[in-house]
């Protein structure tokens, strides 16, 4: 067992867990639905960029590479200023969603580089101009573009052409509460640079809202040693903490409260604001911080002049002081006064700890390219988790001690779900364009979660299904644009892989919350039935469905007539639910029998989707279109008449989604399922029927139980894998290429839709217009159709073979195939033979040289070839075609699914060379 897997085994049990710090800051809560209190509900105008460094935060805190207990009440993160900008770089920024040409879009560079499960290291690395920052040419540039151009990066400026600083950020933990901190600032310039650094220790503001006012404090203390400054940090639900600063220049101390003079022209109730370090810092207000040295927020100081190609370095540390942590002082070889003496060499072991731990996790037969992908992948998802604070009742409410709320907001946005309690350490999509959960993602982010910690990915998905999280309906909560929005039923299926890959790590499952899971699932199954299938028909809308511009309209709207969606997804994704919950339940039901019956009630529900997706409304119209051989989704008018919309997206492959192998042997095992599936085959041949094969045994003596019948199957099969429709380089695109040259068109009421091929970002105003699911290449997707083809393996065995690619005269096995598609979404990541990546191909030159490119400046400060290291970003989605990365540059959250399918392929032996 590695030194890491021994902390998680302690973290499970201990009273001062690994995980009470960690990453928990968000990288912006300016703009967020939370900070938000305006009738209108426009949360970017409401609370934007300008006035982050002023104003305080009601539910959350944001910083550069911060940290945080794990209820955010005391946070540390690092500020920047290189004398040219017109403030401290304190946060990193981007343009609003009106803002953007492709909504919201961050304009900074930087790059997760390593991250433990307990965090017991983290790494960063942030790029920062020398320059002055140009914001405004950012936004000015940004709203000149229109959809149909590329976003406006911050190296289209030129800004990182050669002026910058590479400035590392590292924390090792020596103990639970006891935390180091080292920042490396390297001048990637040819000439000397200054630049200022104030680590920066604050309390989040929880006294002026009227719901407790005790007030918390920082404040320096005499130190014993000279060149250490100590700060001490006292809060009323927390231990007393020291910050201990190294050859720090001096202290400023001011509070964490709004400066109202400069926001609303208010006189300030304190001299001591928010931006008061600032002021002192950019203007030499030295006014502005409390002589005193005290208050509710803190920076160290610190400024260097830095030669071409040479770094420098600072060192803090972090301790609990009362009681002692176990890792510093009393408790330790190490005087208290002499915090830095053993600095380096924790450092080096747990540099150390954290190459054993990944070492050990990859398999053998994976090189240093693919091991370099996985772990910052895992590092990037683990980077990406943060207290999320958003308790709906008092938001809609309002504070005792603030102004009440519009009325406006008592029937807004989220008025129907006052029960939902966030107050958790969540798993991020990305921290800085999605700052908030969104449960479909969620589910995604546990798979590869649970490689490295699978107890904080079983807590993810039962904290989702507390009653004070699931609604009492039974709907999930989306994420906080819009919690009653719809996202894909994907939290059983998820719940089932976390349990098997547990059982594989440890030889065993954990029923408990398996079970756990399925109760509540239960519960959202019957919302959806009462909710989304509007005609009792077994066919079901659902909207947007996570999907957003996917279709012809935005489908979430309804129609004045009664016109509504009979969706392709929607039932497949039904589908997948009855099949996970099937199968969930046979193996409940191999301790208690109950479940049995359960079982077959799903069996039942899947047969009755099955049968509808054939026969809509008992008119002997399906979603299956002969001639096209596709599925699509069906636009019912009230007249009774169908309308197929005929547009080949990933909608019309997710049918391929549900499907299950049973072996005989859990069949035997449960003789109560296996009369009551005996009398469904004698008595109702007519659903038995649209079952695939399910008398007939496959390989193994396996059942199978899915939506596609082999033929269909090869049908849909003969499109995805086309290079001229779905098959592109990196993986299945989410819009057949086909619409390239014959581009949808229907006409609705006058206005002329149309769908094209898209492959690059979204060029339609749908759901802000920020993702894009016309051509480019998904993970999520593509993850749940490679685990299909497995599934399907399981039953077909080798014998059944697909040409792949369509028309190339080579054929291959369903799982060979699986792997291909593997292989093809980790080749984005994988350099070529000109040494390029491809997911860095939107980003030009300057970017292409970020991340790593051999013999590049930015690759080695030093032109050392030792220090050269690959740098990855992990992108929302993919480019149809070229595989460049697109939307969020750090979603790290389900495009993370890259470590899971590099670790299988890895276990397989089947990784690309």
């Amino acid at each position: 067992m590695t030194a890491e897997q021994v902390r998680l085994q302690e973290n499970n049990a201990s009273e001062e867990p690994w995980h009470f710090w960690g990453p928990y800051l968000a990288e912006r809560a300016w703009g967020t639905v939370r900070e938000d209190y305006s009738a209108n509900g426009d949360a970017w105008d409401y609370f934007p960029h300008d006035h982050a460094r002023s104003r305080t935060y009601r539910w959350n805190e944001d910083g550069i590479g911060g940290i945080s207990d794990f209820k955010g009440r005391l946070c540390f993160a690092f500020a920047f200023w290189n004398e040219r900008d017109q403030f401290l770089k304190e946060r990193f920024f981007g343009v609003s969603g009106p803002q953007g040409n492709h909504g919201e879009d961050m304009k900074e560079v930087y790059w997760y580089t390593d991250n433990t499960p307990s965090h017991s290291l983290m790494r960063m690395i942030y790029r920062y101009p020398q320059t002055r920052f140009p914001y405004d040419e950012l936004v000015a540039q940004s709203g000149t573009r229109s959809k149909m151009e590329g976003e406006f990066e911050l190296w289209d400026t030129g800004a990182l052409d050669r002026d910058f600083f590479d400035i590392e950020i590292e924390y090792a933990k020596a103990a639970p509460h006891d935390i180091l901190i080292r920042a490396t600032v390297t001048n990637c310039g040819p000439q000397p640079a200054t630049l200022h650094l104030l680590p920066t220790l604050w309390f989040r503001n929880t006294w002026n809202w009227g719901r407790d006012n005790r007030k918390p404090n920082v404040h320096q203390i005499s130190s014993t040693k000279a060149k250490i400054d100590i700060i001490e940090a006292t809060h009323h639900s927390l231990p007393t903490y020291r910050l201990y600063c190294e050859n720090a220049d001096k202290l400023l101390f001011t509070e964490n409260e709004s400066n109202t003079e400069r926001l609303w022209g208010r006189p300030n109730p304190t001299p001591f604001v928010k931006d008061s370090i600032n002021d002192c810092v950019v203007h030499g207000r030295t006014d502005r911080v409390n002589p005193q040295r005290g208050g509710t927020k803190v920076a160290a100081h610190y400024k260097f002049t830095t030669p071409p190609n040479e770094s420098r370095t600072i060192r803090l540390r972090l301790v609990k002081i009362d009681p002692p942590s176990p890792g510093y002082g009393a408790a330790s070889n190490q005087k208290p006064d002499d915090p830095f003496v053993t600095f380096d060499e924790i450092f080096a072991a747990r540099k150390a700890e954290s190459d054993e731990f990944y070492t050990a996790l990859a398999p053998s037969s994976l090189g240093e390219e693919h091991r370099a992908i996985q772990r910052q992948a895992l590092s990037g998802l683990l980077w990406n988790k943060q207290f999320y604070h958003y308790i709906v009742e008092q938001w809609l409410d309002g504070d005792p001690g603030q102004p009440p709320p519009p009325n406006e907001r008592l029937d807004g946005r989220n008025a129907e779900w006052r029960h939902l309690y966030n107050d958790r350490v969540m798993s991020m999509p990305d921290k800085w364009e999605f700052p908030w959960y969104a449960s479909w993602d969620l589910a995604f982010h546990c798979l590869p979660l649970a490689l490295v910690d699978v107890q904080f990915a079983k807590a993810q998905l039962d904290i989702i299904v507390r009653e004070w999280f699931q609604h009492p309906n039974g709907q999930i909560p989306a994420y906080e644009w819009n919690f009653s929005d719809v996202n894909p039923p994907v939290l059983a299926w998820a719940a089932w892989r976390v349990y098997q890959i547990e059982r594989k790590q440890t030889g065993k499952g954990d029923r408990a919350f398996l079970e756990t899971v399925f109760h509540k699932m239960l519960i959202a199954f019957t919302w959806w039935v009462n909710r989304k299938d509007s005609e009792d028909n077994n066919i079901f809308q659902g909207g947007f469905l996570g999907l957003d511009n996917i279709g012809v309209f935005d489908r979430n709207a309804r129609f004045s007539d009664g016109t509504h969606l009979e969706q392709s997804d929607g039932t497949s994704w039904m589908g997948m639910f009855s099949l996970n919950l099937m199968r969930i339940a046979l193996e409940l039901a191999m301790e208690n029998h109950v479940y049995e019956n359960i079982a077959t009630k799903f069996f039942e529900h899947f047969l009755g989707i099955a049968a509808a997706m054939n026969n809509l409304g008992g008119k002997g119209i399906g979603l299956w279109d002969e001639e096209d051989e596709f599925y699509y989704d069906m636009l019912h008018t009230p007249g009774g008449r169908y309308l197929p919309l005929k547009v080949r997206s990933v909608v019309g492959l997710m049918p391929l989604l549900a499907v299950e192998t049973i072996q005989w042997q859990l069949i035997e095992a449960l003789p109560g399922f296996k009369a009551r599936l005996e009398w469904y085959l004698m008595h109702r041949p007519d659903l038995a029927s649209l079952v695939s094969r399910w008398q007939e045994p496959g390989m193994g003596e396996r059942r199978l139980v899915a939506l596609t019948r082999g033929h269909r199957m090869k049908c849909l099969l003969r499109r995805m894998l086309d290079p001229e429709e779905f098959l592109s380089d990196y993986g299945v695109r989410s819009v057949s290429k086909y619409h390239k040259a014959h581009p949808y068109k229907l006409t609705v009421r006058g206005d002329e839709k149309i769908v094209n091929y898209e492959p690059a970002e979204s060029q339609t105003n749908l759901f802000g217009g920020n993702s894009n699911w016309r051509g480019p290449v998904w993970f999520p997707i593509n993850y749940l159709l490679i685990e299909s083809l497995q599934q399907f393996h399981h039953y077909y065995g080798d014998d059944f073979k697909v040409e792949c690619p369509t028309r190339s005269g080579n054929f291959l096995t369903l799982k060979e195939i699986a792997n291909e598609l593997s292989n093809r979404l980790i080749k984005i990541w994988r350099r070529d033979e000109n040494g390029e990546c491809a997911f860095a191909r939107a980003s030009g030159r300057s970017v292409g040289e970020a991340v790593g490119f051999p013999g590049t400046l930015t690759a080695s400060p030093t032109g050392k070839s030792q220090d050269r290291q690959d740098r990855y970003l992990f992108h929302e989605y993919f480019h149809g075609d070229i595989g460049a990365g697109l939307g969020a540059s750090h979603q790290t959250g389900w495009t993370g699914l890259v470590a899971k399918l590099i670790q299988q392929q890895g276990e397989f032996g089947t990784i690309a060379r």
